[in-house]
């Protein structure tokens, strides 16, 4: 009965309401609803409070229906529609890379901090290059590096570096095996790497299990700073004397990730917590 009714914004997101009740709460819908209005129509906040009532095209009505459709099936917003923001900045995403965190913002924000003009910055497992490129978009003065495993994530990520008019050198390799290449040395390495562990599986959301791409999600019960260890090695070799090493990490594991820092010589060790006061980030120096 919503059919012959939706050609306005009230309606529209009255039907989002109804459809997807059972997948999301009243108020996420509700900001799932500004952001397609925002990025299909490029209305602002103002534009969709003041024209609510406007008729709206029909294309407009049927490509929104078709959202609320793959919306209640379990799509992210952020796939469906192909991007999102970063720290100020839109971000091409797809199934190849994470969709980015509020949390990660906090860690860029962290580092942002802490560069100077002319350092050299690894960002490892960039992913989308949320974290590259918006560190080269604040600190174009810097020399910034990518590197994932994923060709295809690389292959986004330098899209969106050319998308927000920055320089970022990106490459495709393993971390896991980085003694069988060729790296320069740099003043600051940061990553989010891989850090659930498959038994929290079970207390994840079900659109994050079923589409964003798992090789960035998760680590063995067994080995969860599997990661982190590697990382630390390779700073060992690849950091400039009092580099600087940070890491987003597991909440629950903020205690074992210092210690196992420590035990690689690393120093000046900094625990945060983010937004949600959980254990989030870690600084370390190597001296």
């Amino acid at each position: 009965m919503y059919l012959c009714v939706m050609n306005t914004i009230c309606h529209l997101t009255q039907y989002a309401l109804q459809e997807l009740k059972d997948s999301y709460p009243a108020s996420e819908i509700r900001s799932i609803c500004r952001i397609v209005y925002m990025d299909v129509l490029h209305f602002t906040n103002i534009d969709i409070h003041l024209r609510k009532n406007e008729i709206l095209e029909k294309s407009f009505a049927n490509k929104f229906t078709e959202i609320v459709a793959l919306l209640k099936s379990g799509h992210p917003i952020q796939y469906i529609l192909g991007e999102t923001e970063f720290a100020g900045l839109r971000f091409e995403v797809d199934a190849l890379t994470l969709i980015p965190r509020p949390e990660t913002g906090e860690l860029v924000r962290w580092v942002d901090g802490c560069l100077d003009a002319g350092l050299k910055v690894l960002d490892i497992g960039t992913g989308s290059g949320c974290i590259a490129v918006t560190l080269a978009h604040l600190h174009p003065d810097c020399r910034i590096s990518g590197v994932d495993v994923s060709a295809g994530a690389i292959a986004v990520a330098s899209r969106n570096a050319r998308r927000n008019g920055v320089e970022v050198e990106w490459r495709t390799g393993d971390i896991l095996c980085f003694e069988q290449e060729r790296w320069d040395s740099y003043d600051v390495v940061v990553s989010n790497p891989p850090y659930v562990r498959e038994s929290e599986k079970a207390g994840m959301e079900e659109r994050v299990l079923r589409f964003e791409p798992s090789e960035a999600l998760f680590v063995p019960d067994g080995d969860p700073l599997l990661f982190y260890r590697r990382i630390c090695e390779f700073g060992r070799e690849h950091l400039n004397r009092r580099g600087l090493l940070f890491f987003e990490i597991n909440e629950a594991l903020g205690a074992e990730t210092l210690q196992l820092m420590e035990r690689y010589g690393y120093a000046n060790l900094e625990l945060r917590q983010d937004f949600c006061r959980k254990d989030r980030m870690v600084k370390a120096e190597l001296l």
